[in-house]
C-alpha cells in the first residue's frame, strides 16, 4: 500500500505540474497566513472564513495550512498523492461555498459580482493528474518506497 502511495516515475511532467501548482497555491497561502502580496493575514483570514463564509474555525485553519505547508510539501514532492487528494477536495469546497454563484469566469474587468471558478477547475485538473501520476522526477516520495 505504501509503495502504491509513494511510487512515481522519472518523468518531468509531474515535476512541472508540482512546481506550478505548488507555487501558485503557496502564494495564496502566504497571503492568508502572513498577509503577504496584499493578503489579509492569518487573523483576518480566519475572521473572513468563520464569519463571512460560515466555515468552522478548524476548516479555515486547515485551508490556510494546506495552502502553505501543503504547497511546500508539493514543491518538494513529499506526500504528492496525499496533498493532491486534498487539493482536489479544497477547490471543490471553494467553488461550492463561494464561487459557484459568480459563474465560470474570473472577474478580470471588475464588472462581475465576484470571482468565478475557472481557476479552480485548472487547480483540480492539475491535482488530479498528480494524484494519478505521483510526484515525478526529484520527488522526495521516492525515499519511502521499499526497494526489492
Amino acid at each position: 500500500m505504501k509503495n502504491k502511495l509513494f511510487e512515481t516515475s522519472e518523468s518531468y511532467a509531474p515535476l512541472i505540474l508540482r512546481f506550478i501548482l505548488g507555487f501558485v497555491v503557496l502564494m495564496h497561502g502566504m497571503q492568508k497566513l502572513f498577509g503577504l502580496f496584499g493578503g489579509l493575514g492569518f487573523s483576518k483570514t480566519m475572521v473572513f472564513f468563520t464569519q463571512m463564509v460560515g466555515l468552522p474555525w478548524i476548516m479555515g485553519f486547515l485551508v490556510i495550512i494546506l495552502e502553505t505547508v501543503g504547497a511546500i510539501a508539493l514543491l518538494i514532492g513529499l506526500g504528492t498523492r496525499v496533498i493532491s487528494f486534498f487539493y482536489i477536495i479544497l477547490p471543490l469546497g471553494m467553488i461550492f461555498t463561494t464561487h459557484l454563484k459568480n459563474g465560470f469566469f474570473m472577474n478580470w474587468f471588475g464588472t462581475l459580482k465576484g470571482e468565478g471558478y475557472e481557476y479552480f477547475i485548472l487547480w483540480i485538473g492539475m491535482a488530479l493528474a498528480l494524484f494519478i501520476l505521483g510526484g515525478g522526477k526529484y520527488a522526495i516520495d521516492k525515499v519511502f518506497i521499499k526497494r526489492e
